[in-house]
């Protein structure tokens, strides 16, 4: 009979510091450096975005590949199109001191996920050749949160 392995549960969060509208960040070696203290060997981490106006994807990084992934998201909500959500004299809802307009960034957060589950294999993410972990700024240069919750043996 094999001993039982216990589930773990981790949580943490990534702090960031985004530096303008489109800005990729890619935050992988962040992650797997969670990973690594948090001492799961098997499991899955969830990544999760806490804004509207932040995307989490899994691309590659090569900057052309990024540009061409910026100038796509800006043809499908330019920034400088009408947005009823930027009209503040007749939005009433979810209003904020400062408030911005930023509609073109939630319209482009429709086409792209607040998170991704990935696989977690000898403590290590599973990630293909290419593959790593970006967070994408919709919005403008702010501070922002992406909450990790590992789960695993």
């Amino acid at each position: 009979m094999t001993p039982k392995t216990k589930m773990r549960i981790r949580n943490h969060i990534i702090k960031i510091a985004t530096q303008a509208t489109l800005d990729f960040i890619d935050i992988t070696e962040k992650i797997q450096s969670v990973l690594k203290k948090a001492g799961v060997k098997n499991g899955v981490v969830n990544i999760q975005s806490f804004h509207t106006t932040m995307a989490v994807i899994v691309n590659e990084a090569e900057p052309l590949l990024i540009s061409d992934m910026k100038n796509m998201l800006e043809k499908i909500a330019p920034e400088k199109a009408n947005y009823q959500h930027d009209d503040f004299s007749i939005r009433t809802v979810n209003m904020c001191d400062g408030e911005c307009h930023n509609g073109h960034s939630h319209c482009k957060a429709i086409f792209l996920p607040t998170s991704q589950i990935l696989n977690i294999v000898n403590g290590r993410l599973q990630l293909g050749q290419w593959q790593r972990i970006f967070t994408i700024e919709l919005d403008r240069a702010r501070s922002r949160q992406v909450a990790l919750q590992i789960i695993g043996e």
